[in-house]
């Protein structure tokens, strides 16, 4: 007797389908069986897969696409964000204290008041907000407002009383207390690190309240079309609200865990490395800080920066480096290293060389996360080592835009920052993230960054390159090529419709593209028409 036809469970047909697969890049139809892809082609070779109780969708000419993978992101911290006060539509200073009043009205005193997104070049002012300003909104709550860059914002004089920011207070490094002429009196608008003054004084969020930011945070995310999130949790209480979160059984992306590796005995005994919590939650890699932030100047460099003496900060010794090394290596953990600086990159690099056998033998596979200032030399050096390196496109924008990157490291560094193309044409494996909520989680927006790049046009990339930065590339780097990344029989059927082929379309215009459903697993977790009926 022959073997009995299989059926499909769900058909997607009359589409456009954009696979990334180099043996077969298009197609018109999908055939998932359960949790996986069964058939792709024509629609003639798909319908024969239909049964009677296929579910069959019409993509009347749409566009589908792999899931998209964000490679670095804080969820909680940017469930958190989604959780403040929008301010981008504001157009006046008073627009922005009729938001607050509102918002304030009703809440108990003490409790504090966040919101981000304004930018007074866009308000009929054309001036910031200020702390008197604030004290008419919301006189009784500490309220903290950021700009639209992120490190820039505006605070009450509740906020800077508890801050302890009087005229007395010294300016810190890289940041500035703006004063008024006159009376030395803080304004209330504080630059770079400054704002971390107050933003250290406000609580830290509950177990409960965590959660709320994670659902928030994984709804938007399945919007956006990210099917997948690298996710870095810093704290073992991320990681308890994770574990509830999952109880919850909500429609959610895959979870890939990276934790700090000061925490890698603590984590281990309660989720083993690469196993799962339930079938799409791992924990994959141990992360280690080798050094800080290029905009604090805390990016460990050869040379100091310009304009100055320091050349930056390695946050641990190299015994100590060697010591995480050999925790993660014997965990079996994919190495993440945060390397910002050249130095710092050659620090990990020479690591990663004296564990190249446990590295080989367990088969893992290191990556850098925020390569920033690169030398032509630590590429090669990448390449050979097959070290992945982890880069948000949006970065690039803010380190040359806000930080002036030209006037802090000079052309000749400057020349290095972030190379996208150099690194692909050397074959490292490059994997694209958000960031997020330091940079706009969109991935869209970022893939637009890539491929039109305004600072050094010689690394810019195309469309397919930046696309497979977020998919193939980013499914690479966890080791997870024959489960994600493209369309393609036997794999994993997470997929993506667009109202729009962003393969066709100009650059300028990707960020107007529209996610209409998203698919984990076969299953349907966001729907943009479901979505908009629901609102």
């Amino acid at each position: 007797m022959g073997r009995k036809p299989t059926h499909a469970s769900l058909i997607l047909k009359n589409g456009k389908v954009a696979t990334l697969s180099k043996q077969r890049p298009t197609a018109e139809a999908i055939a998932i069986l359960g949790d996986r892809i069964l058939r792709v082609g024509s629609n003639s070779e798909v319908n024969t897969l239909i049964g009677d109780k296929t579910r069959v969708i019409d993509l009347k000419g749409k566009t589908v696409l792999p899931g998209l993978i964000d490679a670095h992101v804080h969820i909680a911290d940017f469930g958190r964000t989604l959780s403040w006060i929008n301010l981008r539509r504001a157009k006046s200073i008073e627009d922005i204290k009729t938001i607050i009043k509102i918002y304030a009205a009703g809440k108990p005193k003490e409790r504090w008041i966040i919101g981000y997104g304004w930018d007074e070049s866009r308000l009929i002012d054309k001036r910031p907000p200020r702390a008197r300003d604030l004290d008419e909104a919301s006189p009784e709550n500490p309220t903290i407002l950021y700009h639209h860059i992120g490190r820039k914002c505006v605070v009450n004089t509740k906020a800077l009383k508890i801050a302890n920011i009087t005229a007395k207070t010294e300016q810190p490094p890289d940041g500035e207390i703006e004063k008024d002429p006159e009376s030395s009196e803080p304004t209330g608008v504080l630059h770079g690190n400054a704002t971390d003054l107050v933003w250290r004084k406000i609580p830290q969020p509950s177990e409960d309240e965590i959660i709320e930011h994670l659902e928030l945070a994984l709804r938007k995310v399945l919007e956006y079309g990210i099917t997948t999130v690298h996710w870095i949790a810093p704290s073992l209480t991320e990681l308890n609200a994770i574990k509830k979160l999952v109880e919850k059984r909500l429609y959610m992306p895959r979870i890939r865990i990276i934790m700090p590796a000061n925490y890698i005995s603590e984590i281990t005994h309660v989720i083993p490395p690469t196993s799962s919590l339930d079938s799409d939650i791992k924990l994959t890699g141990a992360i280690v800080f080798v050094d800080g932030a290029l905009a604090a100047r805390k990016a460990a460099l050869t040379e100091p920066y310009n304009n100055g003496t320091t050349s930056g900060q390695l946050l641990y010794t190299e015994e100590e480096i060697n010591r995480f090394m050999h925790e993660i290596c014997r965990s079996k953990l994919q190495p993440v290293m945060h390397a910002m600086g050249d130095k710092a990159m050659e620090i990990v690099l020479e690591t990663l060389e004296k564990f190249a056998h446990e590295i080989r033998q367990n088969n893992l596979r290191p990556r850098i996360e925020q390569p920033a200032v690169t030398r032509p030399e630590l590429i090669r050096r990448m390449k050979d080592f097959n070290v992945s390196a982890s880069i948000q496109p949006l970065c690039i924008i803010t380190e040359f835009k806000v930080w002036s990157a030209m006037e802090n490291l000079g052309p000749r560094r400057a020349r290095w920052l972030y190379p996208l193309k150099t690194l692909i044409f050397n074959d490292v494996n490059v994997c694209g993230g958000s960031d997020a909520p330091m940079e706009p989680i969109n991935p869209f927006t970022q893939i637009k960054a890539a491929v039109t790049r305004q600072y050094y046009f010689e690394e810019r990339v195309t469309l397919e390159e930046a696309f497979r930065m977020y998919t193939v590339n980013a499914a690479y780097a966890v080791g997870e090529e024959n489960l994600l990344g493209t369309i393609e029989e036997g794999k994993l059927a997470d997929l993506i419709v667009v109202s729009t082929n962003p393969l066709e379309v100009t650059p300028e215009s990707l960020d107007n593209i529209k996610v209409e459903m998203t698919m984990v697993g076969g299953r349907i977790v966001y729907s943009e028409e479901e979505a908009r009926n629901l609102y």
